[in-house]
């Protein structure tokens, strides 16, 4: 089973940029379908992107054109990289893999805190 320990959250201006990574441990990462999520203050988590084992990309509305999902398999790591942010990306930002042969094989990150305010 995958370990995942996210990193690179923080307090950043309106209009900012800030890149999340994602280390993975413990299994082939180049198989994982690796997402991110994201969960505001008395929200529902909710997916902000999505890059698959074969590097297809999905993003979210509320983040496209902004945000920028990446992976490196050599470094066993996937990135969120966030541009233009907003007040309103302000939540706790979580790492997620499934296992692409198995997809009920599935690890969350314990999350990493963004918080966009002036």
């Amino acid at each position: 089973q995958v370990q995942l320990v996210e990193s690179g959250g923080g307090l950043v201006q309106p209009g900012g940029s800030l890149r999340l990574s994602c280390a993975a441990s413990g299994s082939i990462f180049s198989i994982y379908h690796m997402s991110w999520y994201r969960q505001a203050p008395g929200k529902q988590r909710e997916l902000a992107a999505f890059i698959t084992s074969d590097f297809d990309i999905t993003y979210a509305d509320s983040v496209k054109g902004r945000f920028t999902i990446s992976r490196d398999n050599a470094k066993n790591t996937v990135y969120l990289q966030m541009n233009s942010l907003k007040p309103e990306d302000t939540a706790v930002y979580y790492c997620y893999a499934i296992d692409s042969r198995a997809p009920r094989n599935s690890t969350w990150g314990q999350g990493t805190q963004v918080t966009v305010s002036s």
